[in-house]
């Protein structure tokens, strides 16, 4: 156990000194870091190599939200949460819980919009060479 907070000790003790060693060599180099330049791209490429995985984590956020009541996160299932909320007489759990699922059912249209547009990116990305022209 003492060996345990002698290490825990000695990594604190080295990573306050790593950060102290790059505040002076940041004061060093010119005092403190100005703003970085301005990005002289739009990442075109980089978004058509993440596509793929940006439109599974989409479908995965909209099956859940669809799913059906016995599935941690859908819609169905925190409309259950609210009704029994109101049917045991819980006003302040059941508005909560309405703001919760009114936002939750706001999801649905916007992850569908972008599910749209993330197909017209990835249009765009087979006819430009992956972003790279």
């Amino acid at each position: 156990m003492y060996a345990r907070h002698q290490r825990r000790a000695l990594l604190v003790g080295l990573a306050t000194a790593a950060l102290l060693a790059a505040g002076t060599g940041a004061a060093e180099a010119g005092g403190t870091p100005g703003p970085t330049a301005p990005p002289t791209g739009d990442g075109a490429q980089a978004l058509c190599k993440r596509a793929p995985r940006i439109d599974q984590r989409i479908d995965r956020a909209l099956q859940r939200l669809n799913a059906g009541a016995d599935r941690r996160g859908s819609i169905a299932r925190l409309q259950k949460r609210l009704d029994n909320a109101k049917a045991a007489g819980h006003a302040e759990v059941a508005t909560y819980l309405q703001d919760r699922l009114t936002f939750r059912k706001s999801l649905v249209p916007m992850l569908e919009q972008r599910k749209q547009d993330l197909a017209d990116v990835q249009t765009w990305c087979r006819s430009n060479h992956g972003g790279a022209s």
